[in-house]
């Protein structure tokens, strides 16, 4: 699920960029509930490196650095995405 439409810029509704929104969440949420989001998020990349590991081989950052550079806007979208994806899972368990 995409929610970069949700920001169109850094400075938008929420009153700053999705990075400094989930700062702020992280930062003040129930402590358990992030370090458990925490956890699901640091696991979906293992899963995902080693999916990636199969089709490129061992130099991971190596591939993600090329395909960055080719696919810059898609990357800086994708990024505020899951900033607030992140986000969404901590707040939506919080008290």
């Amino acid at each position: 699920m995409s929610y970069a439409a949700l920001f169109e810029d850094e400075d938008d509704i929420f009153g700053g960029s999705p990075r400094s929104k989930l700062m702020d969440v992280i930062f003040n949420a129930n402590n358990d509930i992030v370090r458990q989001e925490l956890e699901n998020f640091i696991e979906k990349v293992a899963v995902m490196e080693l999916m990636l590991e199969e089709k490129v081989g061992d130099d991971i950052d190596g591939a993600i650095a090329q395909y960055r550079v080719t696919h810059l806007d898609e990357a800086a979208q994708k990024t505020k995405s899951l900033y607030v994806e992140l986000m969404g899972a901590i707040l939506s368990q919080s008290e």
